[in-house]
């Protein structure tokens, strides 16, 4: 390839590190806020047994939106927004993982795969408990779920305060960490995919794209594109996860069987127009910001040394 075309990739020592998180907060609750809708209604699909209540992405939108308004389209969203702590371990994770696995291989392919593996392990380990609890509370009041007989009687908080105590009731601390193991078997294979999908597209659109077409732009296509493949070899387990977790089954192996017997294998493919309607945007605010934002926090003496 052309090193003019060659998109540069800037490393993790490269960085004003002061700088990359505080902006890496903002850019990440902005994403947060704009996505969660569909997070919400892929939670409530993979739950639903059957066609229960809603029949898919859109007439769950408009559904919710009728009978809740826009903040049923939020519920959790006060609670999940504490996952932002573990979005910045994540990164951290995965640019120092890079960092390490380049002393062994040049291979961009193998250094994604190792850093996005890592960098999803040490982030789950802290948002399964979050994620538990925001999901319960997506649910809460919907007949879905292990407390779909418990009428909310709180508010905001409050209703937080209801799962916790349901929780804690029925499985102890524990409970916490239910679906841990499916959500590792989940979000590890989709991190570790996403990377070196979005550096093989950003790669091959480079190739095909003119001269004067801008990185950025490049670059803001490959990240849906390896969004959308991630998800959708993912998607299967991610149904399981949150049966697991918000459906009240014991094991995944339970799950998978209670969920072919019932639906079949279109089951495993349920939520999945609403997972990626929520990662592709999601992955382009991320690629644009996040490319953006390390441009932007690169260390001061190796500003005018790079060229975009």
């Amino acid at each position: 390839m052309d090193d003019k075309r060659k998109i540069p990739i800037i490393e993790w020592q490269d960085l004003d590190k002061g700088k990359f998180y505080a902006l890496g907060l903002v850019m990440t609750m902005a994403i947060r806020v704009s996505v969660y809708p569909f997070t919400l209604i892929r939670t409530r699909l993979q739950v639903q047994r059957g066609a229960s209540l809603y029949a898919g992405t859109f007439d769950a939108f408009a559904k919710i939106l009728r009978a809740e308004g826009v903040p049923g389209l939020y519920r959790g969203f006060l609670v999940n927004s504490l996952t932002l702590a573990s979005g910045q371990c994540y990164v951290t994770t995965y640019e120092l993982t890079r960092q390490y696995a380049a002393r062994h291989t040049d291979s961009n392919a193998v250094k994604s795969v190792m850093a996005g593996g890592a960098a999803s392990l040490v982030a789950q380990s802290l948002t399964v408990p979050i994620d538990v609890l925001s999901q319960h509370l997506m649910v809460q009041g919907q007949a879905l779920g292990r407390f779909r007989d418990a009428a909310p009687t709180g508010r905001g908080m409050g209703r937080a305060k209801e799962v916790v105590v349901q929780i804690l009731r029925l499985d102890g601390a524990r409970g916490f960490y239910r679906g841990y193991a499916a959500s590792l078997l989940t979000y590890i294979p989709n991190s570790a995919l996403w990377w070196p999908f979005y550096h093989l597209y950003t790669e091959q659109l480079s190739y095909v794209t003119p001269s004067f077409c801008p990185h950025l732009l490049v670059q803001a296509v490959a990240g849906p594109m390896a969004a959308a493949t991630s998800s959708t070899l993912t998607n299967p387990m991610d149904v399981i996860r949150a049966r697991v977790q918000v459906g009240g089954c014991r094991s995944m192996a339970q799950t998978f069987r209670e969920l072919m017997q019932e639906e079949g294998a279109w089951g495993l493919s349920k939520g999945l127009s609403a997972r990626i309607l929520s990662a592709t945007p999601s992955a382009l605010c991320i690629v644009v910001g996040y490319e953006t934002l390390k441009k932007l926090s690169l260390r001061p003496e190796l500003v005018d040394s790079r060229h975009w």
